[in-house]
Parts: C-alpha cells; sequence; structure tokens
C-alpha cells in the first residue's frame, strides 16, 4: 500500500497522481498556499485525501504564522482556513477537516501561540492515521456484501489514493480478497481524467487483485452478459436523504446497475455525509477547465472553436443506491433516517 500523503520535516509530502502510472513522483509543499495548488491541480485527489491535505496544509500555514500575539495569530489562521476551504468545492471533507482544525484553536483556550501551532501539528497527524484505521473499519463491513468469485465494477478511483491509505470503495475489495476471497475489479476508466485507467489498476496491480480496464461506455455492455456481479463506488458528498455525489459518471453507473439488478453500493467515511444538506441538489458541483476535455497531454483532440463541458461530477439519487458502506456499519434505506441515527449514535459516542 503507497503513501498518498505524508508529514514530514514540517512539510507536506504527496504523491503527484498526475504522472501515475508512468512516474511516480512527490510534490513537496513548504507552504499551505502550495497545498491548495496541489488540490486545485488534482496533484492529489479523492475526498478523504484532500480532508487529510487540508488539515496539513493549515497546521502548515499555522507553523508560519510568525506572531506571539494570539488574536493576531487566530485572525491570520481563519484567512488560511478561509483559502483552504475554498479550494474544491464539492467534496464535504476538505470544509469537515478545516473545521475541525478551526475547533481545535477554538478549544485551546488562551494557550500559547507555539503549543497551539505544535497541537495542530498533531491534529493533522492524526486525521491521517484516523483515515486509515476508518477505511480498514470500512472495509471489514463492506466485504460482507461480496461473494466468493465476484466481478466488481468501480468508477473513478476510491482506494488508496483518494485516502490517507488502504482505500473507501477499493478498501472493500481489499478486504475481501484478505478474507481469502476471490475477486476481480473491472475499472471504468474514467474519462476525463482517466482515475480508473491510471490510478485504480495501478493500484490494484501493485496488490496483486486482477483487475481489467474498460471505456466507461463498455459498462452497460458488460452488465447486459452478465459479467458485472457488484458496483461499488467511493462518495464526495452525501446528502441527508442518501443522495450521492461521486466523479461525473457514476449516475450513469448507478443507473444502468438498476436496470440489471446489480447492486450499487456506495463506501464512504462518516465525515462524507453532510446533514445540512438535505438532498442532493444542493450539492455544489465543481466545473473544470474545459482543457481537461478539449485537450490530452497537452494536446488538443477536438477542433478548434469546439466548447466542452466539464462537470467534475454528478449526483445519484439515493433510490438507486444499495447501500452505503460506513465504518459504523452498513446502512440500507430509509437512508434519512438511517443516516440521522448513525450520525446521532456517533457523537453520542465521542
Amino acid at each position: 500500500m503507497m503513501e498518498t500523503i505524508a508529514w514530514k520535516n514540517n512539510q507536506v509530502v504527496m504523491i503527484d497522481q498526475r504522472k501515475l502510472p508512468l512516474q511516480e513522483t512527490y510534490v513537496v509543499c513548504k507552504d499551505y498556499r502550495s497545498v491548495i495548488r496541489a488540490i486545485k491541480q488534482l496533484v492529489i485527489r479523492g475526498a478523504p485525501a484532500i480532508g487529510v491535505a487540508a488539515a496539513m496544509g493549515v497546521a502548515l500555514g499555522a507553523l508560519k504564522i510568525r506572531t506571539k500575539d494570539r488574536h493576531r495569530f487566530e485572525a491570520r489562521l481563519n484567512a488560511i482556513c478561509r483559502e483552504m476551504a475554498a479550494a474544491r468545492p464539492t467534496a464535504v471533507n476538505l470544509a469537515w477537516a478545516v473545521k475541525r482544525m478551526k475547533r481545535v484553536a477554538a478549544e485551546a483556550g488562551l494557550q500559547p501561540v507555539r503549543p497551539l501551532q505544535l497541537r495542530l501539528v498533531a491534529e493533522a497527524k492524526k486525521l491521517l492515521a484516523e483515515d486509515v484505521a476508518i477505511n480498514r473499519a470500512m472495509g471489514r463491513h463492506g466485504q460482507r456484501l461480496l461473494k466468493d468469485g465476484a466481478r466488481v465494477l468501480t468508477h473513478c478511483n476510491a482506494g488508496a489514493l483518494a485516502t490517507g491509505g488502504y482505500g473507501t470503495a477499493l478498501g472493500v475489495v481489499r478486504s475481501a480478497v484478505e478474507a481469502g476471497k476471490r475477486i476481480e475489479v473491472l475499472a471504468d476508466e474514467t474519462r476525463p481524467f482517466l482515475q480508473g485507467a491510471r490510478l485504480t489498476a495501478w493500484e490494484l496491480m501493485a496488490a496483486g487483485i486482477p483487475v481489467t480496464v474498460i471505456t466507461d461506455n463498455a459498462a452497460g455492455y458488460l452488465m447486459q452478459q452478465g459479467k458485472i456481479d457488484a458496483v461499488v463506488v467511493g462518495a464526495d458528498r452525501i446528502a441527508a436523504n442518501g443522495d450521492v455525489a461521486n466523479k461525473i459518471g457514476t449516475y450513469m453507473v448507478a443507473v444502468l446497475a438498476k436496470t440489471h439488478k446489480i447492486p450499487f453500493y456506495v463506501a464512504a467515511p462518516l465525515s462524507t455525509i453532510d446533514a445540512s444538506v438535505r438532498t442532493g441538489k444542493e450539492i455544489p458541483i465543481e466545473k473544470r477547465d474545459d482543457q481537461e476535455v478539449t485537450h490530452f497531454r497537452g494536446k488538443r483532440t477536438v477542433p478548434n472553436g469546439v466548447r466542452a463541458q466539464n462537470p467534475a461530477f454528478d449526483v445519484t439519487p439515493h433510490r438507486y443506491v444499495s447501500a452505503i458502506i460506513t465504518e459504523n456499519g452498513i446502512i440500507t434505506p430509509p437512508y434519512r433516517a438511517n443516516l440521522r441515527r448513525i450520525l446521532t449514535a456517533d457523537k453520542a459516542g465521542r
């Protein structure tokens, strides 16, 4: 299992996911703005992973604040948090992580600046460790849904690269394999950034798990042929009613799965559930640069003057979701009541 992101020598080091699978290189962020750039430019991506990156970016920014005055420190820290929270709008884990870092500062009372800076660094490291543990717990719950010999379709990358380590959707696959099950993965290539073809395939090859890459528009054909037994995807935000925002193309896969009576599972930590959002219609959808669609590796692939649309995410209505896999168990319909129940129980247990 590769190291997606790490705190080393008061710097944030992350594997450059834009270069995979051809090059395994790392980006070193020495200040919080370089973390923001890395998030925006997809050096690091995946909701849990950018949550970890945001926490580390805030900690890095806090270390660079040169004042002993607590009020000036907090003012500057709040400005850093605002910039970090705006890096990408759809994945709720980023905003959740920033709020958690702000809460640490608020709860520190009148603690001097230097101890508070170290406390923020410790909290960012803790968030990373928690993410890996959460993913493993999620995998243990989710693997029960996969039968021995299952052929599992994934969309985008929801593995170790999209998290602090181990993975959400791929964590379920890893856990099933560790339980002795024979699992084969079919990975949608996931246009236009090819997270499935480049990242999911690379991860699974490294783990020795059989994987086959398919074009996004081949999923329906393979379902029709009876060659897919289950779909497992991650999520960037889950609304209170169970609607799921995930990488563009997920909705299409969910509709196909429903039509072919194939279970469609979503694996996501509780931090991805946004109880303040009633339905998926309220989830902001990030629009990215047209050149991600019109160009490939810097070369134009469509005629000059042709416009493109490049939404980064879509929303799958809850009626297409068979179950939501979390670190605290598997949630089934009715989602609004059951999501509220599991969030309340989690809060009470903390």
